[in-house]
């Protein structure tokens, strides 16, 4: 029923009562509630001519505040969202994930605080909180499992904001959120895709029958360890040689431009290049495209995906990236695999984290199963 009214598909207690089947009685139990906890509201559609006016219901899109971190490897932005996803505060803080989670979650924590005091909003408005790191994530409780970027961080993040919210708590991988995000924003049609992080790492999440696919442990996606043929001479941080984010990250293309003596020290200093014109920069990126073109053709082949959506700082010089892409893709690839393939650059950004975030939480909190616990005993029908 709350459903219903969220899509508008039924909006007044007659065509509730035409969709759902509801005795009158019950169906007025559950809109009371639904009522009582502002999740919905009722306004008047016309003048009354006697009796009761005729109402519409509505989604109380304001009834509560979503709060989302996004962590990357130094920095944090934090956002605040109502329930329908819409942006109320943003804040972005200087923060090395590296620091462990003792420093950097009560940092989380002020930064949400600062958000609450600039919306005149008490903490108890908080309904869910969304947070995305840049590590595998056991996602069912919230821990992150080893990443070699986050050392200290063995504990579970959920239970520590626990302890100063009354909301559930969904951590992630970055990457999944920003495929999750992108999914639902612009690719919501299609029920296989693969959204492919290129920044300092490089990591893949994994759209499969619409919803997100994290494997047994969480470690569904990393593709940035697949090993590319004739570069044994490329040390990864995992200790191994020739991984693919050893070659073709932003981390990777700047150590070697620095190499040839063109000053960069991070994907976004490729990137400044890239779009300068400066023809070893271009070759570079192109080069990283064919090499992430080799570790996904065997993935293409695997998975069959409807598309590739390529995100992170280097989307920013998807051009040159994807036509090396697509050029190994499609060499490598069965025909059957890339019909109707489509290979494109990231539209949401750097918001895909946040957004991805939100949308999830807002999923979670506003499911049937959880809004009959929040409505809880007011439900009950007659």
């Amino acid at each position: 029923m709350f459903r219903l009214i969220c899509d508008g598909e039924a909006v007044t207690r007659s065509a509730l009562v035409r969709r759902t089947g509801m005795a009158r009685s019950t169906l007025a139990l559950r809109i009371d509630a639904l009522l009582a906890h502002d999740l919905v509201y009722e306004t008047a559609t016309t003048a009354s001519t006697g009796g009761r006016p005729p109402s519409r219901l509505a989604f109380n899109q304001q009834a509560g505040t979503i709060l989302v971190a996004d962590l990357g490897p130094s920095h944090a932005r934090f956002v605040a969202n109502d329930l329908a996803g819409t942006r109320l505060a943003e804040s972005v803080d200087e923060l090395p994930i590296s620091a462990g989670s003792e420093v950097v979650l009560p940092r989380v924590q002020r930064g949400f605080e600062a958000l609450l005091v600039a919306l005149g909003q008490p903490p108890q408005r908080v309904r869910g909180i969304g947070i995305g790191v840049p590590g595998a994530v056991d996602f069912a409780c919230g821990v992150p499992v080893a990443p070699a970027s986050m050392p200290g961080w063995e504990s579970s993040i959920p239970d520590w904001f626990a302890e100063r919210y009354d909301a559930p708590v969904i951590v992630d991988n970055d990457v999944n959120l920003m495929a999750f995000g992108e999914h639902r924003a612009y690719w919501r049609v299609l029920e296989h895709m693969l959204y492919v992080k290129v920044g300092s790492d490089i990591g893949c999440g994994i759209v499969a029958g619409g919803r997100i696919y994290r494997g047994t442990h969480g470690a569904a996606g990393d593709i940035g360890h697949i090993r590319i043929s004739g570069h044994d001479e490329a040390l990864c941080s995992c200790g191994n040689v020739g991984c693919l984010q050893a070659v073709a990250s932003g981390r990777a293309l700047a150590r070697a431009l620095s190499a040839q003596g063109l000053a960069a020290r991070d994907a976004h200093d490729v990137v400044a290049h890239v779009r300068a014109g400066e023809p070893l920069a271009m070759q570079a990126v192109r080069d990283a495209g064919r090499h992430l073109g080799e570790g996904l053709a065997g993935a293409v082949n695997f998975f069959n995906p409807s598309a590739i959506v390529i995100g992170g700082d280097m989307a920013d010089a998807h051009q040159q990236f994807i036509a090396g892409l697509r050029e190994v893709i499609f060499q490598r690839s069965l025909p059957l695999a890339t019909t109707n393939l489509q290979i494109a650059p990231s539209r949401i950004g750097d918001s895909a984290v946040a957004f991805g975030a939100a949308t999830m939480v807002i999923d979670r909190i506003l499911a049937p199963d959880s809004i009959d616990r929040a409505i809880g005993a007011d439900a009950v029908s007659a």
